[in-house]
C-alpha cells in the first residue's frame, strides 16, 4: 500500500450535523482533492447511508475515533461497525477523566487498550491511541504517554501521534515519531503557529513545525495514513483543509 493523506472529519464537525450536511460536505471534501477520511465529529446517520455517500464520492473511510468506554466495553460491536465501512483502523481519541490523573490510571488504560487491541488485530484491524497534551504530565518519574507506550502491548496498540499536541506539550514530534517507528499506522498532522505570543493551530506547512524532518521520520517509521486535522481554523474549515492538502502534495504526499 502507498502512503495516503486523509482528512479527519472533526475538522468539519460544524458542517456535518445532519445526513444532508454530511452528503454535501463530503462531496466538497472529494472536490478539493481528498480521497480518504477519518470519521469523527459526524452527526447521526445510518451506517448504510454513510457508506453510500462515501462510495458515491470515491472516499475511503480509513479509520474512526471511538470513545474509550466503547472500545473496551463494546469491542466486538465497534469492530463490526469499522468493518462495515471497510476501515483498517480505529482510534481512541482520549482517556476518560478518571484515568488521566495518575500513573495507575495510565497503566490501567495501557492494559485495557491492549486487551481490546488483541481483538482488533484478530479481526484484521489496528487499534490506535490519539494523544493530546495532557498525556505528557509526569507521574512517578514518567509522562503518562511514556506509561501508555511502554506498558501497552505493541502488537495490539499503536500510537496515533498528533504533531501539534506533542509540540504544545513541550515535546518533539520528530523525536516521538522516531521512537514509535513501526508503531504508527496513522498520524495526525496539524501545524503550530505563534501569534501575539500564543500558540495556535495552523494549516500544515503554514506554521513552525519541522515538516521535512517529521515526514522523514514518518516515512522511515512505516506510517500508512497521514490525517489532516485542525480543531480550530482561522478561515473556513474546508479552505484550511484544502491548504493543508496542497502543501502536503508539494511535500511529496498524495
Amino acid at each position: 500500500m502507498t502512503n495516503q493523506v486523509a482528512l479527519q472529519l472533526y475538522t468539519l464537525r460544524n458542517e456535518l450535523k445532519t445526513p444532508e450536511d454530511i452528503s454535501r460536505t463530503l462531496a466538497e471534501v472529494a472536490r478539493i482533492g481528498y480521497r480518504a477520511v477519518q470519521v469523527s465529529g459526524v452527526g447521526p446517520i445510518e451506517p448504510a447511508a454513510m457508506k453510500k455517500i462515501l462510495e458515491r464520492e470515491n472516499l475511503t473511510a480509513c479509520s474512526s475515533h471511538i470513545p474509550y468506554q466503547r472500545l473496551v466495553g463494546e469491542t466486538e460491536k465497534v469492530i463490526e461497525e469499522a468493518r462495515f465501512l471497510d476501515q483498517d483502523s480505529v482510534a481512541c481519541p482520549q482517556l476518560p477523566g478518571e484515568l488521566r490523573t495518575s500513573a495507575a490510571g495510565f497503566r490501567q488504560a495501557a492494559r485495557e487498550l491492549s486487551e481490546a487491541g488483541k481483538a482488533f488485530q484478530q479481526a484484521g484491524l489496528v487499534l490506535l491511541y490519539h494523544n493530546h497534551a495532557l498525556e505528557f504530565e509526569r507521574f512517578e518519574g514518567r509522562t503518562g504517554y511514556q506509561i501508555l507506550v511502554e506498558e501497552s502491548d505493541p502488537r495490539f496498540l499503536q500510537m496515533e501521534i498528533d504533531t501539534y499536541w506533542v509540540a504544545f506539550a513541550g515535546a518533539d514530534p520528530v523525536d516521538w515519531c522516531r521512537k514509535l517507528a513501526g508503531r504508527m499506522h496513522l498520524v495526525h498532522f496539524k501545524d503550530m503557529g505563534i501569534q501575539a505570543g500564543k500558540q495556535f493551530m495552523a494549516e500544515v506547512g503554514e506554521g513552525n513545525l519541522n515538516w521535512p524532518a517529521i515526514l522523514t521520520a514518518c516515512r522511515d517509521g512505516g506510517v500508512r495514513w497521514y490525517a489532516v486535522e485542525q480543531d480550530t481554523c482561522p478561515r473556513p474549515p474546508l479552505e484550511s483543509a484544502r491548504i493543508s492538502l496542497e502543501n502536503l502534495k508539494r511535500m511529496g504526499l498524495e
